[in-house]
């Protein structure tokens, strides 16, 4: 079951990182989303889904 866990986050990382570097955030801003979702796998997905490059302001 963790490993199951383990391939999700890896697919959503990936998919998080490709969203980042598609998006239109400086290239300082990518890099340092990108070194978040790298460094923090679940806090960085879950911060970058609701505060990233692209989301959308409330």
């Amino acid at each position: 079951m963790s490993y199951a866990f383990g391939l999700i986050i890896l697919v959503l990382d990936i998919f998080a990182i490709i969203k980042i570097i598609q998006s239109s955030a400086s290239g300082l801003e990518k890099i340092l989303w990108v070194l978040g979702v790298l460094f923090f796998p679940v806090v960085g997905l879950i911060i970058w889904f609701f505060a990233g490059p692209g989301s959308k302001k409330v």
